[in-house]
């Protein structure tokens, strides 16, 4: 099974798919700005020029008709910013001085005023590609006013905050966080500052203008990426994910994206220091790509044919880009790289419908606001003409032509399909299976490989672990030398994850071809339906068994219905269908064969292993055993229960659910083996089993009388407000199991 980031985002989850319709590229949102000062903006450029971290008070931002009280508001950007625009880029923090503000989960709201796009939609539509295979923003359109009047559209780009940490990197994200540009606000790359990641120093002072520390604290761990890549490159991936670096490298290259850290003054990324002490790139600021920016170096502008025909391997020899050059100079790691890259390029620009079609989508849900939009930077005209042709505005300089994307992007897909750095022929990886229990093992056909490496994690918070797949014959691959390979890692948790990467001299290759961001699902075997069953629960355990804190909670009952022991690794138990992955079997736990194991419903999981988070309800509801997502292996759905009354499977295993006797650990069995008095809360009922003649005696009233069948129905009610016995004549009953309830109890009989 293949996946991408299971089940999706375990922290913050409600707040990642709320916030999904405010970035949701169909919804044009609408964005109102109050604010107490007619002089605003030239107080946001007052702000800007003194701090560039100083908000001005709003009276009021409104986001699609709800109101928001006290916002703060800046401006943002360095080369998008400028005291003349017309228009600038803001952030809005709803949360400045009303805490907890936000609007669907987002407390920050990034807005980009469309400089060096006349599409408006580069942003969105890189981001769109980026996510595919790395973790980046979502990103859409809003129309802003401020003071009452339409402003114009911008950009909504979601904000790499800790909120986006705590969605993507599984993570509080108050570990060592920075934004990889100068801090020096005055331009990018004011006086050389740029965030490069030249290791030129020991003393953290010598950084502090290049990049912008988010956390408080960080410089240390950032200072010994840049002396790894320095002095001892191939040991980063033990302190970078060298994966996600990779797939960010080949983005910028391929989509001309050089107002990055691949371009000339090496910004515009984040880095995220996580709980194994790796660092995390994620890509910022999408909307000079396509060719908007044309600077590779200080020194080096890019004409438009350049930039079709730039080397997928750019700056690689450049020791002012360690992050490409060293990690390029490793052959592996430079034959993953361009994998990332050929995968990046086939997927969206082998033909010119692949992306256009798509920026046409995202034109037609701005088209009218752009139209209305009296301050963008370039004319009706331009937006309609970008996508296909270049753009040149004012004095026609190297920022005054922006390049048809289409243009672009089809000059480039040509190029880059016959470089000699991607022609050569890489291995192919079909017929991929795996399976097992503890121990999961993979096959795979693969053709023209001289390695082949498996790498596995238990989910996606852990670094992938990786072994060599061998066709020896010796590792459940069939026969030696037949192209069959096979490998296997310890299985320590159902959500376990693995991809596959082969190489020969020239090239390598991925299946998935997105992993790392994508990766087959590791699901232990499970058994098949019916093997193993929900065979008893008791809802209402007023006094019946014990757990080992001598408590009477509610239990159930798994029963194996083969000659075999059955792992329930991989198995899970829920009493709500759309969380079926609520409690999980431990590992190396086995139900015996024809046997039971007994489960605690207690929400009491710190109890021990068998003791779930939930509990059930009395008044009934749904219990289901599955593997946690689409396979479900049984359910029972019930309704009010009875206390110290068991709903079980008669015959034992196979049967229908009825009402029993607990028969804890034990056959399901209808009958009672006494011929005692049955006696329950001071009510006593003789004698029992019966040909169908019953006296009833308790110490009070016995009030309102009934009698229920096995399937919950009932077959006799009657009022004794005054009498404290009855006798009762159910003669006309089938044999079976029966319940009498009364206002003091509930008795268990058999009509024989």
């Amino acid at each position: 099974m293949l996946n991408r980031l299971p089940f999706l985002a375990f922290l913050c989850l409600s707040a990642t798919l709320s916030a999904q319709s405010f970035y949701e590229p169909a919804t044009l949102q609408e964005v109102k700005i109050t604010f107490f000062q007619a002089n605003w903006d030239a107080k946001l450029d007052s702000l800007k020029a003194i701090d560039n971290g100083v908000y001005l008070l709003a009276k009021s931002v409104e986001i699609n008709g709800q109101l928001f009280d006290s916002v703060g508001v800046k401006y943002k950007g360095n080369s998008s910013y400028n005291t003349n625009n017309a228009k600038n880029p803001m952030h809005l923090e709803l949360n400045f001085v009303i805490k907890g503000q936000n609007y669907n989960g987002v407390k920050d709201i990034k807005l980009g005023n469309g400089f060096s796009d006349p599409t408006f939609i580069r942003e969105p539509l890189s981001y769109e590609i980026a996510r595919k295979y790395m973790d980046a923003p979502r990103a859409n359109h809003a129309k802003v006013w401020i003071n009452g009047s339409y402003w114009g559209l911008y950009s909504n780009v979601e904000s790499i905050n800790k909120q986006f940490l705590q969605n993507h990197f599984y993570t509080s994200g108050n570990r060592s966080f920075f934004k990889c540009n100068p801090e020096d606000f005055g331009g990018p790359g004011t006086g050389g500052n740029y965030p490069d990641l030249v290791y030129s120093s020991a003393d953290s002072a010598f950084y502090y203008s290049k990049y912008d520390k988010q956390s408080d604290y960080g410089w240390a761990e950032l200072l010994q990426l840049m002396e790894t890549l320095k002095n001892n490159p191939n040991s980063a991936e033990n302190i970078l994910d060298v994966d996600r670096a990779l797939w960010m490298l080949a983005f910028n290259n391929v989509l001309v994206n050089l107002d990055s850290y691949t371009g000339a003054f090496a910004q515009n990324y984040y880095l995220y220091h996580d709980k194994n002490d790796r660092w995390l790139s994620t890509v910022w600021d999408l909307n000079m790509s396509y060719g908007a920016f044309p600077l590779l170096n200080t020194n080096q502008t890019l004409s438009l044919a350049q930039m079709k025909q730039m080397d997928p391997l750019a700056q690689s020899t450049n020791s002012n880009r360690p992050l490409i050059k060293q990690l390029l100079a490793n052959p592996t790691w430079k034959r993953m790289y361009l994998a990332h890259l050929k995968t990046i390029l086939l997927e969206n620009f082998a033909s010119e419908s692949d992306y256009k079609d798509r920026a046409s989508e995202l034109q037609s849900v701005i088209d009218a606001a752009v139209q209305a939009d009296t301050k963008k930077f370039y004319t009706y005209a331009n937006f309609q003409a970008n996508i296909t042709n270049s753009v040149t505005i004012g004095g026609g300089g190297p920022f005054n032509t922006i390049p048809g994307i289409a243009d672009l992007m089809n000059a480039r897909h040509t190029f880059l399909i016959t470089n000699a750095n991607i022609t050569p022929l890489a291995p192919t990886i079909t017929n991929i299976s795996g399976g097992g229990i503890s121990t999961f093992t993979v096959t795979a056909q693969v053709q023209n490989a001289t390695t082949v490496t498996l790498a596995w994690r238990a989910d996606t918070s852990e670094v992938f672990q990786k072994t060599a797949m061998l066709d020896d014959g010796q590792h459940q691959d069939g026969s030696a030398g037949d192209g069959v390979f096979g490998g296997s890692f310890l299985l320590t948790d159902p959500t376990g994850q693995y991809y596959i990467y082969a190489e020969n001299a020239q090239a390598g290759t991925f299946s998935p071809a997105r992993a790392e961001h994508e990766f087959y699902l590791a699901t232990p075997d499970l058994p098949n339906t019916g093997e193993v069953v929900i065979n008893e629960l008791l809802a209402d355990n007023k006094n019946g068994e014990v757990d080992e804190a001598g408590e009477n909670e509610d239990w159930l009952e798994l029963y194996n219905n083969t000659n075999s022991p059955i792992s329930l690794f991989g198995l899970y138990l829920t009493d709500n269908p759309s969380n079926r992955s609520k409690w999980a079997f431990p590992a190396n736990v086995s139900i015996p064969a024809h046997g039971f194991i007994i489960v605690w419903l207690d929400n009491d999981d710190l109890q021990g292993p068998f003791h779930a988070n939930f509990k059930l309800s009395a008044s009934g509801e749904t219990l289901m055993l599955s593997d946690g997502a689409s396979i479900i292996l049984d359910q029972v759905t019930f309704g009010q229960q009875l206390p110290d009354v068991t709903f079980g499977r008669y015959p034992n295993g196979t049967g229908n659910f009825t009402f029993m006797p607990p028969t804890f650990d034990a056959v399901n069995s209808l009958t009672i083996k006494t011929s005692e008095p049955y006696e329950q809360n001071s009510l006593r009922v003789f004698p029992n089993p019966s040909t169908g003649v019953f006296v009833v005696k308790s110490s009070q009233a016995l009030g309102n009388l009934r009698v229920v069948n096995a399937f919950g129905q009932t077959v006799f009610s009657g009022k004794f407000e005054e009498e404290v016995d009855a006798v009762l004549n159910l003669e006309n009953l089938r044999a079976g199991l029966y319940f009498i309830q009364t206002e003091n109890g509930v008795a268990r009989v058999v009509k024989q």
